[in-house]
């Protein structure tokens, strides 16, 4: 692969290296999830139903300022360059999590975990930087080789993470979390080259003028449909570990079985992706997105009958096939309604829908998960994803158009 790179233009090259850091940071931050209500049980939280509303609340309040921040951060791409902005993003989950690590209880877990919201957000510094130099003929296939070097490492992080905190703790995978990250920074610093040209000053800018940007119904709705998907498919993600639990209350390998649970829609987005992003690219993103829409949303609802963790670990699995084309179809169509001079805004923007809709998804599932069980999540993201596919079918030919 190395070889063909040789030659390859810098955007190619970028990609490559980016995708390569997206695999490691994933696969440090993908071991939060399952792990986080048992770290949230050793912090000294006993009852099941508190470990699932503290872990919604503990797993989605950094969205909170990341939804708030990543504007900012995104007008700083446009005026000073992407590639700083992904640098701060992965230095600071770097210290971040190893912080995590020291926590003596849960508020002090929460605090950190606004912090990292506020100082970090790889992704959202990422895409922007991959999708302006990728020509629009190939950006959903870009966006599907991102993917994959995340999913890839969203596969191997939970598996890893249960493994290292049967063998060591729980505490000492935040300091692994941490130095993927930093060997993310490092990657990025020598290998990742942005040819940048910074906007000629002008003098006394307003505040509308640094940061805002033309916003078009299209781009309306694609960010309502990020805040959609990501509030259906995270709210699950919090609760998985208690439902695994709830399905094997006697077992003592919860954690490597949630774990596995998690790989499963990992790999299925391993297989998938590739293929995901030329469909976006052949097809058309307009024609396949509430496609995806309508298959993930139905296979949320068998998740409620389950009896067992390979039950699930199944329906996972085809959740990951069913949904690994959306995020590359609505981010070929963003750039497609985006001006080159607003990329990182727009992108951050959408990254802030985004962020604001884990956050949504991952409190009001552990809230509907404490109050009236964890099978009702499943059919609170059923619900979202097939009313968000209608509302696509209905608004967005006649304002994308």
């Amino acid at each position: 692969m190395w070889r063909c790179l040789r030659n390859a233009p810098v955007w190619q090259k970028n990609l490559w290296a980016c995708a390569i850091v997206a695999f490691i940071v994933s696969a440090g931050m993908s071991q939060l999830a399952p792990l986080l209500p048992l770290y949230i049980h050793e912090l000294g939280i006993e009852d099941l139903a508190e470990v699932a509303e503290w872990s919604g609340i503990a797993y989605g309040c950094n969205f909170v300022t990341l939804a708030l921040i990543s504007p900012l951060w995104g007008a700083l791409a446009d005026a000073y360059g992407r590639k700083p902005m992904v640098l701060r993003a992965t230095l600071w989950l770097s210290v971040c999590m190893c912080l995590m690590g020291m926590a003596q209880n849960v508020y002090q877990l929460t605090g950190l975990r606004f912090i990292q919201g506020a100082l970090s957000g790889f992704q959202g510094a990422v895409i922007p930087l991959v999708m302006a130099q990728t020509p629009e003929e190939r950006s959903g296939w870009a966006m599907s080789i991102l993917v994959t070097g995340q999913v890839s490492g969203a596969l191997v992080g939970p598996l890893l993470g249960g493994w290292i905190s049967q063998l060591a703790g729980i505490r000492e995978n935040f300091f692994i979390m941490g130095a993927c990250a930093l060997a993310g920074f490092l990657i990025l610093f020598f290998f990742v080259r942005e040819d940048f040209t910074r906007p000629e000053k002008r003098e006394r800018q307003s505040w509308k003028e640094r940061y805002a940007f033309p916003v078009s119904r299209p781009l309306i709705l694609l960010f309502l449909t990020t805040f959609a998907v990501q509030f259906a498919l995270m709210s699950i993600a919090p609760v998985i570990t208690v439902y695994v639990k709830h399905l094997v209350p006697e077992s003592e390998h919860v954690a490597l079985l949630a774990g596995g649970i998690f790989a499963a829609t990992g790999l299925a987005s391993i297989l998938a992706a590739t293929s995901a992003g030329r469909c976006v690219d052949r097809q058309g993103a307009c024609r396949v997105l509430p496609v995806f829409l309508i298959c993930a949303g139905l296979i949320c609802i068998p998740h409620v009958f389950v009896r067992n963790p390979w039950e699930l670990g199944v329906l996972r699995f085809l959740l990951g096939l069913a949904s690994v084309g959306i995020l590359p179809a609505i981010n070929s169509l963003l750039k497609r309604h985006t001006p080159p001079e607003y990329f990182s805004r727009v992108f951050s923007a959408n990254f802030s829908h985004q962020s604001l809709g884990i956050f949504v998804g991952s409190l009001l599932g552990g809230h509907v998960a404490s109050w009236f069980g964890v099978e009702y999540v499943f059919y609170l993201s059923a619900l979202m994803l097939l009313l968000n596919a209608c509302v696509f079918l209905l608004l967005f030919p006649r304002a994308g158009r």
